[in-house]
């Protein structure tokens, strides 16, 4: 039979994690935004090599009217990509170098891309005053526009999605409308509510008519908060596979966390040796 019923714990998911589908899109997009900000920079420095040798003394300021508006665009276009990619595979919060870092890139790629030339130019003292006075305006101005493109106001975190996940597995439990349930946490939270009502649904007794949300998986090693490799949970700890193993326990929800993604395929099996009767 199985223990006494845990004292009540918050089913709240400690690692949200990106499924590897998610983390191939933002590779992708990162990829692609990596690529965007190269061109950027390269269109910067042809910018500059063109000062230095002169070739905006006397007109072609459309040609560097140009570079401007070129580098603005992919900054701004690397910018959005990167931040798409954040949206499949955010950084912790709790890391707050990385989380800052990740989430602003665009901003600090885009001054970069824009701080050395409008120095450059501004200071460029074979540059007619015109010329100097229109491009540097209208650099400017790009610079602060595309900027402000990069800046993620409201960035995503690993923290925001638990929380999110977590919201929309109770919802779904529930039957209530899944407003929390964003495609970014919506497949795992599925996953938790299923296996949450399949849990609850073979380990009914007398003392639990409505059944449980325990389950029982091998615990990480060397006290890991998870394993590296997906492990299976199980309906009790005194079945055969857990059998001299160091053994977790709690809801489905908390069995994820510790990478225990799979529910037992041995349902009636295990049914039978902790004390639950089949639904069959």
């Amino acid at each position: 039979m199985t223990d006494d019923k845990p004292a009540a714990r918050p089913d709240v998911t400690k690692d949200w994690q990106a499924t590897k589908d998610q983390k191939s899109a933002a590779t992708r997009l990162r990829i692609f935004a990596a690529l965007a900000w190269l061109v950027a920079i390269v269109g910067e420095i042809v910018a500059i090599v063109l000062l230095f040798r002169h070739k905006f003394d006397e007109g072609n300021l459309p040609l560097l009217i140009g570079l401007l508006v070129g580098i603005a665009i992919f900054a701004i276009a690397g910018s959005m990509l990167w931040k798409a990619a954040n949206q499949h595979d955010p950084a912790r919060e709790s890391d707050k170098a990385r989380y800052f870092f990740q989430n602003q890139l665009g901003a600090i790629i885009t001054v970069i891309a824009f701080l050395p030339l409008i120095f450059l130019i501004l200071n460029d003292k074979n540059l007619d005053p015109r010329s100097k006075k229109i491009a540097g305006g209208v650099g400017a101005a790009l610079a602060v526009v595309a900027t402000a493109l990069g800046v993620s106001y409201n960035p995503p975190s690993v923290e925001q999605y638990t929380q999110d996940m977590n919201a929309c597995a109770t919802q779904i439990k529930a039957g209530q409308p899944t407003t929390a349930c964003s495609p970014e946490v919506a497949a795992q939270a599925q996953d938790i509510a299923r296996d949450s009502a399949a849990v609850a649904a073979a380990t009914k007794d007398a003392a639990n008519p409505a059944g449980r949300d325990v389950v029982y998986w091998i615990a990480p090693e060397n006290g890991a908060k998870k394993t590296d490799t997906p492990h299976v949970f199980h309906l009790c700890e005194g079945v055969s596979p857990l059998k001299d193993k160091t053994v977790n326990h709690g809801s489905v929800t908390e069995a994820y966390a510790q990478n225990a993604i799979r529910i037992t395929k041995q349902i009636e099996m295990e049914q039978k040796q902790c004390g639950f009767s089949s639904s069959k």
